[in-house]
C-alpha cells in the first residue's frame, strides 16, 4: 500500500510524472514532423513542435465551445416552460421526457469517447457533433416558429382545455432531441482534450497552458450559463419562443464558424484503435491464467519493445498483481513470426496492455467520490430554490422588484467565474514559489480542497435553513449567498481538478473517455440524487400522518436534517477519498516515475503521492 510507504519516498515517486507523456509526444512531434502538415487532412499523428499553436488556437477552441453553451444551455434549462406551456403535456411527463434528455445526453458521451478515441479523432468528432447540435437547434426553433409543428396556443389559467401534441408535433421534438444528444456525445468528452492537444507537454510553458487552459475552460463555461440563465430565458419566456430559441440556434451556427475558422491551427491526434478491447484481452487473459503463480516482477512478464507513437510506455506497477497473469507466457503461448506479437492476443498480453488496465483501475475510485461529491451540489442546487420561494426576496424593504427564486445559482456561478482568474493569475504563480510545483498544489490536493468545501457548504446550508425556520418568511433571502459562494469555489476546486486529473491520469488513447467519465459522474449523481430524495421523503414520513423531511412546505419539513445528513455523507466521502488519494500511483514511464504530476522549469522537484 501506498500509505505505509515512508512520505519521503512517496514524494520522490510522484515527482517524475509529466516526464513519460513528454516522452511520448516528443516522439510523435518528430515523426510528425518529418512530414509536412495538410491542416485539410484529416488526423495527423500529432503535429511538430511548430504546429502547437497554444494559446493562439484557443479564441476557436474555447470560442466555439462557449457558443455551444449558449445555444443549449440556455434553451434547455428552460425546456420544462416550453413543453408544458406551448406543447400542453402534463409537468410529470415533461419532466419524465427531460430527465431521460439529460441522462441519455450524459451516457452518450461514452460513446462519443470511444468513437473518438476509436476511429475518428477529436477533430472530426467536434465537427460531426458540433453541426449536429445545430441542426437540432434549428428544428426546435422551427417548433415554435412553425404553428403546425405545436398545439394551437390555449390558456389553462382560463378554464380552456389545451390540445396535447399530436404524434407529428411530438415526433418533430424527439428528432430535435436526438441530433441534441448526438451533438453532447460529441462535444462534451472531445473538446476538453482536443483543446490541451494543442499545447507541447514537454515544454514548461506547454504544461502551464494545459493547467491554465482548464480553468479558463470552466470560466467561460460559467460566464456562458450565466448568461443563458438570464438573457436567453427572458428571451423565451418574456417576449416569444420562436424568438428565443432563434437566438441559441444563431449561437450555435456561430459556435461551428468559429470552430472552422482555426482548422488551420490545429493539432490532430490520430486514433489508434479501441482501447477497450485491448482491456477485454487483459480481463479475458488474466482470468484464463488465475491458477498460474504470481509473476515474481516485471523480467516473467511479456514485455515486447513499445512501438505506439500516442501511447507512453509505462513502468511496471505492483498493484493489482492478479493482472500480472495476463503477461505471464507459458509454453502454449504462441508468437507470430515477427517474435512480437502473440499469435492469440486472449491468452496473452503484453505488459504495457496489463498496466494500462491497471492506470483506469486506479482511477475508478477516485472517480466513484467524485459522484458523491455531485450528490451534493445537485441537491443543494435543488432544495436552495425552495428555500428563496419561503424568503423575502427584496432586494431591499423599500423595493418592490424580487429576486427570481431561480435566480440564486447566479451567486454560486460569480464565485466561481471570479475566483479561477485569481487563482490562476495570483494563486498559483504565488504557491509555485512554494511547492516548486506548476500547478501549486497536486491535482488530488485540489480536489480534496473541492470535497472539504462541499461538507463545509452543506453544514452552512443547514445552519441557514434552521435560522430561516426560526425567523419565517421576514428571513431576507441573502442570507442563501454564503453557502452558494462556497459551492461555487468548492465546484472551482473539485470540478476543474477533477477534469484535469482524468486528463492527466488517462492512457493518453482514452482521453476522450477522461471528458466522458467525468459527464458520466454527472450522470450517475443526477440518478442517485433522485435515488436519495425517495429514500428520504419515505423513511422520514410519520406514521400518524406528519410531513416528512422534504415536505412542500419547508416549513413542515425539516431540511436542515437533510442538509446536515448530506454534510454527513459528503463528509466520509471525504475521507474515503483521502485514503483513495494515499494509495493512488501516478502513472509512470519506464525511463521517469510518477504520472502526470507538476515539475517546475528547473526539473523534478519532491512532490507527495496522493495527498502528501
Amino acid at each position: 500500500m501506498e500509505a505505509n510507504k515512508p512520505r519521503q519516498q512517496q514524494e520522490e515517486e510522484e515527482h517524475k510524472a509529466m516526464s513519460k507523456e513528454q516522452t511520448a509526444m516528443k516522439a510523435v512531434s518528430e515523426e510528425a514532423g518529418s512530414s509536412s502538415s495538410d491542416a485539410g487532412g484529416g488526423e495527423e499523428e500529432a503535429g511538430a513542435v511548430h504546429n502547437h499553436r497554444g494559446w493562439k488556437a484557443m479564441p476557436y477552441v474555447i470560442g466555439n465551445e462557449t457558443f455551444e453553451k449558449l445555444g443549449t444551455i440556455g434553451t434547455l434549462s428552460n425546456m420544462l416552460v416550453y413543453l408544458t406551456t406551448v406543447y400542453h403535456m402534463p409537468s410529470v411527463n415533461a419532466a419524465t421526457l427531460l430527465n431521460v434528455f439529460s441522462g441519455t445526453s450524459n451516457l452518450a458521451t461514452v460513446l462519443g469517447a470511444y468513437v473518438s478515441d476509436t476511429y475518428l479523432g477529436r477533430y472530426t468528432t467536434i465537427t460531426a457533433a458540433t453541426m449536429s447540435s445545430f441542426v437540432g437547434m434549428l428544428i426546435l426553433t422551427l417548433t415554435a416558429a412553425i404553428h403546425t409543428l405545436h398545439p394551437p396556443a390555449c390558456s389553462a389559467s382560463k378554464g380552456q382545455q389545451c390540445e396535447g401534441p399530436t404524434g407529428s408535433q411530438l415526433a418533430a421534438i424527439l428528432v430535435s432531441f436526438f441530433f441534441l444528444v448526438v451533438g453532447a456525445g460529441g462535444i462534451r468528452p472531445c473538446n476538453l482534450a482536443f483543446g490541451a492537444d494543442q499545447f507541447n507537454p514537454h515544454t514548461a510553458d506547454g504544461r502551464r497552458g494545459i493547467a491554465s487552459f482548464f480553468n479558463w475552460y470552466y470560466f467561460t463555461f460559467t460566464v456562458a450559463m450565466m448568461l443563458s440563465a438570464t438573457v436567453i430565458i427572458y428571451l423565451q419566456s418574456n417576449v416569444n419562443w420562436a424568438l428565443g430559441l432563434a437566438v441559441p440556434a444563431a449561437l450555435m451556427g456561430l459556435s461551428c464558424a468559429v470552430f472552422f475558422m482555426g482548422t488551420r491551427l490545429y493539432v490532430r491526434v490520430r486514433p489508434e484503435g479501441s482501447p477497450f478491447t485491448s482491456f477485454a484481452q487483459v480481463l479475458v487473459a488474466a482470468a484464463r491464467k488465475r491458477h498460474l503463480r504470481r509473476a515474481r516482477g516485471d523480467a516473467e512478464l511479456f514485455d515486447p519493445p513499445h512501438q505506439s507513437k500516442l501511447v507512453s510506455k509505462l513502468a511496471y506497477t505492483d498493484q493489482f498483481a492478479c493482472l500480472d497473469k495476463a503477461a505471464v507466457r507459458t509454453p502454449d503461448d504462441a508468437l507470430c513470426v515477427d517474435g512480437k506479437t502473440p499469435a492469440d492476443p486472449w491468452r496473452l498480453c503484453t505488459l504495457q496492455q496489463v498496466e494500462e488496465v491497471k492506470c483506469l483501475a486506479r482511477i475508478i475510485p477516485v472517480w466513484s467520490s467524485g459522484i458523491v461529491y455531485f450528490i451534493v451540489l445537485t441537491q443543494l442546487g435543488t432544495y436552495v430554490v425552495l428555500q428563496a420561494a419561503q424568503m423575502d426576496r427584496r432586494i431591499s424593504k423599500s423595493s418592490s422588484f424580487q429576486i427570481p427564486q431561480g435566480s440564486f445559482v447566479v451567486f454560486q456561478m460569480l464565485a466561481l467565474t471570479t475566483w479561477i482568474p485569481v487563482y490562476d493569475r495570483f494563486v498559483v504563480p504565488a504557491l509555485r514559489r512554494f511547492t516548486k510545483r506548476e500547478g501549486g498544489i497536486t491535482l488530488l490536493q485540489r480536489i480534496g480542497v473541492g470535497l472539504a468545501l462541499s461538507v463545509a457548504t452543506m453544514v452552512v446550508s443547514a445552519a441557514v435553513e434552521q435560522r430561516r425556520r426560526k425567523v419565517g418568511s421576514s428571513m431576507s433571502c441573502f442570507w442563501l449567498v454564503p453557502q452558494q459562494l462556497l459551492a461555487g469555489l468548492s465546484e472551482a476546486f473539485g470540478a476543474i481538478g477533477q477534469i484535469e486529473f482524468y486528463y492527466r491520469q488517462f492512457p493518453e488513447n482514452m482521453r476522450s473517455v477522461a471528458g466522458a467519465l467525468y459527464f458520466l459522474g454527472f450522470a450517475m449523481a443526477s440518478y442517485a440524487s433522485g435515488l436519495m430524495v425517495m429514500v428520504v421523503h419515505r423513511a422520514t414520513r410519520g406514521r400518524d400522518g406528519q410531513p416528512d423531511w422534504l415536505a412542500q412546505d419547508l416549513d413542515e419539513g425539516r431540511v436542515d436534517l437533510f442538509y446536515l445528513v448530506t454534510a454527513a455523507i459528503a463528509a466520509v466521502n471525504l475521507v474515503y477519498f483521502v485514503i483513495c488519494a494515499r494509495w493512488y500511483r501516478f502513472k509512470k514511464s519506464d525511463d521517469a516515475g510518477a504520472g502526470d504530476v507538476e515539475l517546475d522549469d528547473d526539473g523534478p522537484k519532491k512532490a507527495g503521492a496522493g495527498l502528501a
